[in-house]
Order: structure tokens, then C-alpha cells, then sequence
């Protein structure tokens, strides 16, 4: 059975994590995806470590764990789109693909004839991402975009940490770059959209995406909170703004999460934990109560839970059906049943390293399923193989490009 995007080939011309995360799921749906990556340097994350992939002698490869993320199931071109035969080679490949992803500064890749217009003109049928901090209009669309800022301007951070008042209290960054994550998963939707309009008729069109935009969707009932409120909300921690009790509680070993969503779970909550009066106090009968006269229940609950351990906690709370779980460290997940059985690790071989341990495609496709064919290719792997296959150069013409992104190398 074909994969859903089997026959797509993607130029890819991002780098970092939005755009490259964006490929990536759509080289994992089976898509064709060729990495235009700078000579020398190549990707800015490859030399984001250490962690850096070992080979097969135990030492550091040029390739960082962080670079490796982003970008299975490609094939690694060298191209300097400043020069001729750059420009040439990317136009060549334009001209029989059907997605290109850049993350270039706005109207960057227009003074090398490689802008949508410009392609358009080549292949009516290409869809094009651009992927930029604020979008290709507006008054900041000219500033480069870098999660870390966005997660601040976007609102994220005002509701992301501690409490201001209370200890540790502050605006606090997500522990990924998810304003990158998140335009890359809504960019690779966007596209995947793009192509099903073309097949039924329509042609190639530009999309247009921005950090600050995914980032400020993102925020979901936050936002409406605000519209319909007229008051920003504040940063409450661990706890929720809308759901009592719903937050970390430490245990007498550790910690654990307690999300009780209704009125009946908190009662359960209460029972499992020798409180039944707590349920039965008039403050806090419903969840709109509860949310009311937060600061005298938090502390009674608090004291409660510190009475029993994790594990008592998690088991006690589970067969009453109130939704409960650890805080696990990576190690611990990755150890957890159910990721093993989800498959969620991979490991795909790499001629110079061996098996290269990733995390797989939360996809799960009944008739289709998600296949890893290619490991994060090394810087250029593929230069020549797409020459040939690809593009049809001949020998002296593969010579010459070879030379041009390597000059001085015998090729």
C-alpha cells in the first residue's frame, strides 16, 4: 500500500526546528524530501551539542542530537544559492517537485530568483511555505523570528510559571522551543491541505506562516478568557485557571498530578484520601465553588496527599477513575510499557554511526502506517546521488558542481 504522500517530492530550505520538523513529518507520511543544506556548515543544529552522534568508534560525529530531531527520512543536498550553479540546481529540482519549505528572512531568497513569484513562474503547480517569525506583512515582519522571543511576545510566557507571589514566581519559556514545534506541525497541515486543493483542480499557492500567529493561537482558552473577560490571565504554576483541583501535589516520595475535571471525581478524591468532609464543606461542592475558595482548599488537599506515597496515590486514584500520573524524567519514560508498546523510539542505521536512536511518528494509520526508510543524513550525502537520479547530470556536469560546492576537494 502507498504511503498518504507517496510520488511528493519537498525541497526542503529551512533549517533549525520549525521548517525541518515541518519536512520531516512529511517525509514519515512517505513524501520524497531533499534537504538543500549551505556547503561547510549545513544546517545551523548540526553543530548544536554536545550531545553529538557517536560513530562507530565511540567518537563524536559532526552531527548533534539536536539536528537529529528534525530531520529523518531525508536526503542532503549541497547547494550556495549565492552562486549560478546553486540557484540553477534548486530551480532544476523546482521544476518537478511539488512542496518547497523556506525559512528565510522576508524577501531574502528573491535576490536569488528563488521567491515564489520567481518559481511560480517555473512549476504553477509548487506549493510554497515560507516560514517566518512574524509573516510577510505587517510592521515586524522585516525581524528575524527565534522561539525563546516569541514564546515572550505571543502572551505565552504571562501564563506559563510560577505565581508572582509565590516562591520561584515569574514568567517562565516552555522547556522546548514549542512556538517552533507548533508552526511546524500546522505548517506541515497547511501544505498537506495545499495539495489536497490542487489535486481537486486548483493549482499551487504561497502559504504564508508565522511564529508569533501559530503562537498566539495556540493559546486556546486563554485567549478567549481574555476576549470575553477584558482581563489578561495571570500565570497560576501547576495549577489550573479554570479547574480545581487540578495541579502537582507532592506525596510523601515524590511528586504526582491529581485532575479532577468534575464535581464527582473531586468526591472520589476526597474519599480515596480519608476526606470525605472536604467534599461534603458547602465551599466547595461545585467546580465554580472550588475555583471561588481555592486558597482554603489547596492546603487542606495538600496536607491530605503528603499522607501517602506516589505509588499509593497513583493506584488509589486510578481505580476510583480520577485522573492521576507521575512527573517522569525521560529516562523514566522511555522505561514506561506503553511508549514501548507505541513504538515510540526508533532506531534507523547510519553507515558511519550505526543504529541512530530517534522517537518515532505519533501517527498511527490503520491501512498506511508511518515507514522510516532514511537515518538524518550526513552533510551532503546525497549531493551526487540527486544529481544523477534526479536531475540527469551527466559525469563532467556533476565534476563541475561537486567543485563548486567544494572547492579545492577532489570530486
Amino acid at each position: 500500500m502507498p504511503a498518504p504522500l507517496d510520488g511528493i517530492r519537498v525541497i526542503d530550505m529551512s533549517r533549525v526546528l520549525a521548517g525541518p520538523s515541518c519536512g520531516q513529518t512529511l517525509a514519515d507520511l512517505g513524501a520524497e524530501v531533499i534537504k538543500i543544506e549551505r556547503p561547510g556548515q549545513g544546517d545551523d543544529t548540526r553543530g548544536w551539542g554536545p550531545p553529538f552522534l557517536a560513530d562507530r568508534d565511540g567518537n563524536d560525529t559532526t552531527d548533534a542530537a539536536y539536528y537529529l530531531a528534525a530531520n529523518r527520512g531525508k536526503r542532503s543536498v549541497l547547494a550556495d544559492i549565492a552562486s549560478e550553479p546553486g540557484q540553477a540546481m534548486i530551480r532544476a529540482l523546482v521544476a518537478d517537485a511539488d512542496v518547497l519549505i523556506e525559512n528565510f528572512k522576508v524577501g531574502q531568497l528573491a535576490r536569488y530568483g528563488l521567491d515564489y513569484n520567481t518559481l511560480h513562474g517555473i512549476n504553477p503547480r509548487l506549493v510554497y511555505c515560507s516560514i517566518t517569525g512574524f509573516g510577510q506583512t505587517g510592521p515586524l515582519a522585516h525581524r528575524a523570528g527565534y522561539d525563546f522571543v516569541i514564546q515572550g511576545m505571543s502572551g505565552f510566557m504571562s501564563i506559563t510559571g510560577e505565581a508572582d507571589d509565590r516562591p520561584g514566581g515569574g514568567p517562565q519559556k516552555a522547556g522546548i522551543a514549542i512556538s517552533d514545534l507548533m508552526t511546524g506541525m500546522v505548517s506541515a497541515q497547511a501544505i498537506m491541505a495545499a495539495l489536497l486543493h490542487r489535486e481537486r483542480g486548483g493549482t499551487g499557492q504561497y502559504i504564508d506562516m508565522a511564529l508569533l500567529d501559530v503562537m498566539v493561537t495556540s493559546l486556546a482558552n486563554m485567549n478567549t478568557n481574555f476576549l470575553v473577560s477584558g482581563r489578561p490571565p495571570h500565570r497560576w504554576g501547576n495549577a489550573h485557571p479554570n479547574v480545581v483541583p487540578y495541579q502537582t501535589f507532592k506525596a510523601s516520595d515524590g511528586w504526582i498530578i491529581v485532575a479532577a475535571g468534575n464535581d464527582g471525581q473531586f468526591r472520589k478524591l476526597c474519599a480515596a484520601g480519608g476526606e470525605p468532609a472536604l467534599a461534603d464543606d458547602a465551599r466547595f461542592a461545585t467546580n465554580a465553588l472550588r475555583i471561588r475558595n481555592r486558597e482554603a482548599l489547596i492546603p487542606a488537599l495538600e496536607a491530605m496527599i503528603l499522607r501517602r506515597t506516589q505509588a499509593e496515590w497513583i493506584s488509589d486514584l486510578e481505580r476510583v477513575g480520577v485522573p492521576c500520573g507521575p512527573i517522569n524524567d525521560l529516562a523514566q519514560v522511555f522505561e514506561m510499557p506503553q511508549i514501548q508498546a507505541r513504538q515510540l523510539r526508533v532506531d534507523l542505521e547510519r553507515e558511519d554511526a550505526g543504529p541512530v536512536p530517534l522517537v518515532g511518528s505519533p501517527i498511527k494509520f490503520s491501512a498506511t502506517p508511518v515507514r522510516y526508510e532514511l537515518p538524518p543524513p550526513r552533510l551532503g550525502e546525497h549531493t551526487e546521488q540527486v544529481l544523477r537520479d534526479v536531475l540527469g547530470y551527466d559525469d563532467a556536469r556533476v565534476r563541475d558542481y561537486l567543485r563548486s560546492v567544494a572547492p579545492g576537494e577532489a570530486c
